[in-house]
């Protein structure tokens, strides 16, 4: 319903400064960190402590079958850096109860963690969660095996990463974009763009390093100037270029009736969204 109502995405991204994601084969439950087969109290510290700095964890899994041996293999894990103009990505394979050695909120400052080797090319996370919302599985696995083809270390199956009504979802690392109503060819496209340094505005559902204003101002202006590298930073709803301009966008809040579910399974309601009504060039100041 949310397509078919063209329901905008802009504003709807979870906000993180950092991500980790651990790999945990076998099923997940509705509360992944703690309802899988990761112990449930290293689960609950990680999650505390990420809430705490402002960083995001998820877990992820190989496309395919998702058996668990219960064996205490090494998993990997991908530490990134969502910061503008900076952002980075490590990966390790080792044991999950390393990430407790982490500094949470120095990664959330940008800080490397420096016990991975850094990844160059992107990564492709899309939420796979049934047990949180079935449409996640329903359109996100299919898509998931069919890019594991073509892109076999680039994409992952991820638990929960919000915007259900807009599955199959993804979030794309390092830069941590947020994208919506994903298929095949689109999340190629994406892949493609994000190794040249390019952002993609549509079907984007804003940057994690930003608050939810923040995500509509940024894609504001990158529609109007036709800008996709990675040279806007925000604050508040103010848009700056590494250039020096800067724009001031005005975000409101407006209802988008009708009626419609959040998620599968959930009471409709008329939701409202985050809208950019005008983009304001500002003067420097002499």
């Amino acid at each position: 319903m949310s397509a078919a109502l063209h329901e905008p995405q802009a504003g709807t991204a979870a906000t993180a400064a950092a991500w980790i994601c651990l790999e945990q084969p076998g099923p997940w439950g509705a509360n992944a960190l703690t309802e899988s087969h990761l112990d449930p109290a290293l689960g609950a510290e990680l999650g505390r402590r990420a809430d705490a700095a402002g960083v995001r964890v998820l877990l992820i899994r190989r496309p395919g079958h998702h058996a668990d041996t219960h064996r205490p293999t090494p998993r990997r894990v991908y530490v990134a850096s969502t910061a503008p103009g900076a952002s980075w990505l490590e990966r390790a394979d080792t044991d999950p109860r390393r990430l407790l050695e982490l500094d949470f909120a120095a990664l959330a400052a940008g800080v490397r963690p420096g016990w991975g080797e850094p990844v160059a090319e992107p990564l492709l996370m899309v939420c796979t969660n049934s047990r949180r919302d079935v449409c996640c599985a329903l359109w996100g696995r299919p898509l998931v095996a069919e890019l594991a083809a073509s892109h076999p270390e680039a994409v992952w199956e991820c638990t929960h990463t919000g915007g259900h009504r807009f599955s199959p979802t993804g979030v794309l690392l390092p830069t941590g974009y947020l994208y919506g109503r994903l298929d095949v060819p689109f999340a190629r496209h994406l892949l493609a763009e994000a190794a040249r340094g390019r952002v993609v505005v549509e079907r984007c559902r804003g940057r994690s390093a930003f608050p939810k204003e923040g995500q509509v101002a940024e894609l504001a202006v990158r529609e109007r100037l036709g800008e996709r590298r990675d040279v806007l930073t925000v604050r508040g709803t103010t848009v700056r270029h590494v250039d020096g301009r800067a724009w001031r966008v005005d975000v409101v809040d407006q209802e988008l009736p009708p009626a419609r579910p959040a998620s599968c399974g959930a009471v409709p309601a008329v939701p409202t969204r985050l809208v950019a009504t005008g983009v304001q060039r500002l003067v420097p100041v002499p």
